[in-house]
């Protein structure tokens, strides 16, 4: 399979395996451009239909919601139907690969995605979320966990219900919204504490499918670099980082499996 890449970054493919092999304590951060490749809609990319007119960074705001919370509602239950056919790409699997194989070595691999989806559990992956999932909700005043007929965690995707009416919370009576970090929000403490410490400790830190330019997660990788570790990106658009060490240019549904099959038999 490695022949269908180019020399170039087949030599870099290696190269990067047998750094991997070596190392112990290995973090990966991926971003949108893994679930791009199965289908799911980034921000940057255009609204369509009756949400054209709108930017996704005016709706996915506290303000937003305060001001109009059935609008802000109704397009999170339309990204949900946008989500719930997708299914996880020969990335998604081959980390999931890569996780189960460390169970029986040495390694030890923390995977932690900007992505709200959930593709990497779908594949069979253990991942840290830093900016939420959608397919949970909380109350916006009390911040209860709540579960309905709108989450996924409680049917099956053909039960699904994308009902656009708003829901109020059991304990308080305010309005319920998805379990996502908007703009103008912290990130969850734990989960960027967990994400902090697998930064500041690994031996290599792995970009997939992202720009390195979201804050906070992009300081991520810097973190890992300041503590001596190895950079390696992942992106057939890579971003201009000084500090990266090894650049593969390609989908990662192409890079992934090669790499975990490189690793694991090395």
């Amino acid at each position: 399979m490695l022949a269908e890449l180019s020399p170039a970054l087949t030599a870099e493919v290696q190269r990067a395996a047998k750094l991997l092999a070596s190392k112990q304590r290995i973090c990966l951060l991926t971003g949108a451009g893994i679930s791009a490749e199965s289908g799911i809609p980034t921000f940057r990319d255009k609204q369509t239909g009756l949400w054209e007119n709108y930017a996704a960074e005016d709706l996915a705001t506290p303000d937003a919601f305060a001001r109009d919370p059935k609008l802000v509602w109704s397009w999170y239950q339309w990204r949900r139907q946008l989500v719930a056919d997708k299914t996880p790409n020969p990335a998604h699997d081959a980390l999931a690969q890569w996780q189960y194989h460390t169970q029986s070595s040495d390694q030890q691999l923390t995977l932690i995605t900007q992505n709200v989806d959930d593709l990497h559990e779908q594949a069979g992956s253990t991942v840290i979320h830093l900016h939420g999932n959608l397919w949970q909700n909380r109350c916006s005043q009390c911040n209860t966990t709540y579960e309905n007929r709108s989450n996924r965690l409680a049917n099956s995707k053909n039960d699904l219900i994308f009902d656009e009416d708003l829901i109020t919370c059991q304990h308080c009576g305010g309005y319920i919204r998805p379990n996502i970090v908007w703009f103008g929000e912290s990130l969850p403490v734990q989960a960027w504490q967990t994400a902090e410490d697998a930064a500041s400790n690994c031996e290599v830190f792995i970009s997939i499918g992202t720009s390195s330019l979201v804050y906070p997660a992009a300081g991520l990788a810097q973190l890992a670099k300041q503590n001596g570790a190895k950079i390696i990106e992942i992106n057939p658009d890579p971003t201009p980082n000084t500090i990266v060490d090894i650049t593969l240019a390609e989908k990662a549904g192409v890079i992934m499996p090669l790499l975990i099959q490189q690793i694991t038999t090395l």
